[in-house]
């Protein structure tokens, strides 16, 4: 099967996309403090449910999406017109990378999407370009919560440097010319509940499709939760850094 739609399936039931639950994000997003027609772009949007959350608590928005995945872009049309969202929101089938704008954004979001870019020093680079003076960057990236062991990379297919720790984290943000304003560091219930819905939702549609694509999906969920409980738990983290552009 295609990566892009068994990322699609695994996030059926937690379309958030990310280790964060309704309440934290709706709270990182009441942060920004957006003006009335902000204008709002989001890089690697999956099924564009942080866009369409940010939509709901700010009526006068509007927005981009920008995914590579053709079904999750199929999903969310179809989830933003069952909320009345169509007309404010704009969906565009490319590479974050290549995404190109006439006008500035009020608010840039990048949640677990840096790998798009190359990393979160390059993500915020390139944020930069999309970013009005005075606006703001959404960006969830993952970080060490301990040293990782050689196992945990290869599993990950990571090196050690590809995150810093928390405190790190924070510093390569501000590092590339933003200032940390607010932020969310998710906890290990917020892990817990985005992997086992991740695996599960997988792991039902592939019950639910038997034949070859239902035998894929199932070795990745089975692969993905190995991973997870034998490799990354306890040890890779996730904060969401809300920024403004500054010096430190």
């Amino acid at each position: 099967m295609d990566r892009q739609l068994i990322s699609h399936i695994a996030h059926r039931d937690h379309p958030i996309a990310a280790p964060i639950d309704d309440a934290q994000l709706e709270r990182l997003l009441r942060r920004a403090r957006l003006r009335p027609e902000a204008r709002i772009l989001d890089l690697g949007c999956g099924g564009a449910e942080w866009t369409m959350r940010a939509l709901e608590l700010y009526p006068e928005a509007t927005a981009d999406g920008v995914d590579v995945s053709e079904a999750a872009l199929t999903s969310a049309a179809g989830e933003a017109a069952r909320r009345g969202l169509t007309d404010r929101m704009r969906l565009h089938h490319l590479a974050a990378a290549d995404f190109t704008a006439g006008e500035p954004y009020d608010l840039v979001l990048c949640v677990g999407a840096t790998h798009a870019f190359g990393g979160l020093t390059e993500t915020l680079h390139a944020v930069r370009r999309h970013l009005h003076p005075a606006g703001q960057a959404l960006v969830g990236e993952g970080f060490w919560e301990k040293p990782p062991p050689p196992q945990t990379l290869a599993r990950l297919g990571a090196e050690p440097e590809e995150y810093a720790d928390l405190a790190g984290t924070v510093n390569r943000a501000e590092d590339a010319g933003y200032a940390t304003v607010y932020a969310y560091t998710s906890t290990r219930a917020d892990w817990d509940e985005y992997e086992w819905s991740w695996t599960g939702s997988l792991t039902r549609w592939a019950l639910d499709h038997p034949g070859p694509d239902g035998d894929a999906a199932l070795a990745a969920a089975r692969d993905h939760r190995d991973m997870w409980l034998n490799g990354y738990r306890d040890i890779l983290g996730f904060v969401t850094l809300l920024l403004r552009l500054g010096s430190r």
